[in-house]
């Protein structure tokens, strides 16, 4: 990919002629697979690069060294696998209710030699029953309003940990309607990474939460209660 070298230089993310070939392959692969399972509508090259790439990997240093991190809706493993080509120490587990999506993403921590990263087929809802407050980040880059992600996302970290959640320009609004779910989660919002992406012509903004206190045990809800019933 021509453009990754430079473009990550410019967002000051070293990368090794390792991690270059690694971004490779996984362009590749998602092209190629593509063609049969729909994974994303962004194909050609610089978009991949800018997009899906670089805009994963924004937050890279927001990560404590080995976290154990869960990316929940991974999809086509955004953020997940560009997090973890950047970050090796990182120790990733992709949860995503498509099982096709897992079998590539599957074929993807194989042919890249991923060590320490998994996916998993799985509701949100359904792995945070037997996963809660198992990790020491949460992460999601999906399209959901925040007072649904945040019940998705917060009752998997343990306290101390984070929540790092991938939102557009307009974001304030969407934290002024998930104030009262973040915090009856236990969460508190610690802050907030503005990012604009020339090259791309958009803005990411990237919500960090504190998980300060037990999630209480009723939540996730089930049958699709945090996306047609948000807390409010």
């Amino acid at each position: 990919m021509k453009i990754l070298e430079s473009l990550f230089t410019k967002y000051n993310i070293p990368l090794s002629d390792e991690q270059k070939s690694q971004f490779d392959k996984y362009f590749s692969m998602l092209v190629e697979t593509n063609k049969v399972l729909n994974l994303t509508a962004i194909t050609e090259e610089d978009d991949v690069a800018i997009k899906h790439f670089l805009d994963s990997v924004l937050p890279f240093n927001f990560f404590p060294k080995s976290a154990s991190i869960v990316d929940v809706g991974s999809g086509a493993g955004f953020p997940a696998i560009p997090l973890k080509i950047v970050r090796s120490d990182l120790k990733v587990c992709m949860v995503d209710s498509l099982n096709k999506r897992i079998n590539f993403l599957d074929s993807i921590i194989s042919e890249l030699g991923l060590k320490n990263t998994i996916a998993t087929h799985s509701r949100a809802e359904d792995y945070a029953k037997n996963h809660r407050e198992k990790f020491d980040v949460a992460v999601a880059r999906a399209v959901a309003s925040l007072n649904t992600l945040v019940e998705y996302l917060l009752p998997l970290v343990k306290v101390g940990g984070l929540a790092i959640i991938y939102k557009s320009s307009k974001l304030a609004e969407e934290i002024e309607s998930a104030k009262k779910a973040i915090s009856v989660l236990g969460g508190k919002i610690e802050t907030i990474k503005n990012f604009v992406i020339e090259e791309g012509a958009m803005e990411r903004n990237i919500l960090i939460i504190r998980k300060i206190s037990k999630t209480p045990p009723q939540y996730p809800r089930d049958k699709n209660k945090p996306k047609t019933s948000p807390i409010s």
